[in-house]
C-alpha cells in the first residue's frame, strides 16, 4: 500500500551534494549575467548606474531568501542525515532497551532476526541487496533476514521509527531490539556485530 501523506518517506543515504546548497550562488550568477546583458544593450547606461544600488539590494534579498529556505529544509532533516561521519561507520543505538520488534519472530522460529529497511531505488540499498541474499542463503536455520521497502510501504518505516535508509535492525530470538545501524553495512561488519551480540553465524 502506498503511504499516507502524514508520514514522509525516509531519506536515502545516497552520496553526492545537494543542488539546493549552491542555489543562492546560481541565482546571483544568473542575475549578474542578465544585468550585464541588459547594460550592454541599454542606451540609458547612466540610469542603469544610478539603479545599481537597488539591483544589489534585490540580489542580497534573493540570497537571504534562498539561505532561509535551505536552513528550514536542513532542520527537517534528521541529525543522522546531517552527520558527516562515513556511512559505514554510522551507528545508532536501539531506541529503548528491551523494546520488542513490531514483527517479532514466531515462537516456532526462535531465530535472531536482521531487518533491513530500504528501497529498491536507493543506491546504498541496492548495494545491500546481494549481502542480504547471501546472508539468507548462508545463515538458513540460524538467522531470519528480512527486507522491507519503506518507499512502497511507508507504514513499516513509521512502525520501526526510522529516518534514514538503509537502516539495519538486529533483533534477538525473542524480538528484542539489540542494535541498529544507518547506511550501508558490509557483510563482514554484520557478522562481526552479531558475534559481538553473542550470535556467531560463521
Amino acid at each position: 500500500m502506498k503511504g499516507s501523506s502524514e508520514y514522509p518517506p525516509p531519506a536515502c543515504r545516497c552520496s553526492g551534494g545537494n543542488v539546493s546548497d549552491i542555489m543562492p550562488l546560481l541565482i546571483v550568477v544568473l542575475f549578474l549575467v542578465g544585468a550585464h546583458w541588459a547594460w550592454k544593450r541599454s542606451k540609458q547606461k547612466e540610469l542603469f548606474v544610478k539603479n545599481i544600488k537597488n539591483i544589489a539590494i534585490v540580489v542580497a534579498l534573493i540570497v537571504v531568501v534562498a539561505v532561509v529556505v535551505i536552513a528550514k529544509k536542513n532542520k527537517q532533516t534528521s541529525a543522522a542525515v546531517q552527520d558527516k561521519t562515513p556511512v559505514a561507520a554510522r551507528v545508532v543505538p536501539a531506541l529503548e532497551a528491551g523494546a520488542a520488534a513490531p514483527n517479532p519472530a514466531t515462537a516456532a522460529e526462535k531465530l535472531p532476526r536482521l531487518v533491513d529497511l530500504g528501497a529498491t531505488r536507493c543506491i546504498p540499498c541496492k548495494m545491500m541487496a546481494p549481502i542480504l541474499e547471501d546472508l539468507k542463503k548462508t545463515s538458513i536455520g540460524r538467522l531470519d533476514v528480512q527486507f522491507i521497502d519503506v518507499w512502497e510501504n511507508p507504514d513499516a518505516g513509521k512502525q520501526y521509527g526510522i529516518n534514514v535508509i538503509p537502516t539495519q535492525i538486529f533483533f534477538d530470538a525473542a524480538g528484542k531490539e539489540l542494535f541498529r545501524h544507518e547506511g550501508f553495512f558490509g557483510k563482514d561488519d554484520i557478522l562481526a556485530k552479531w558475534k559481538e551480540l553473542g550470535v556467531d553465524l560463521k
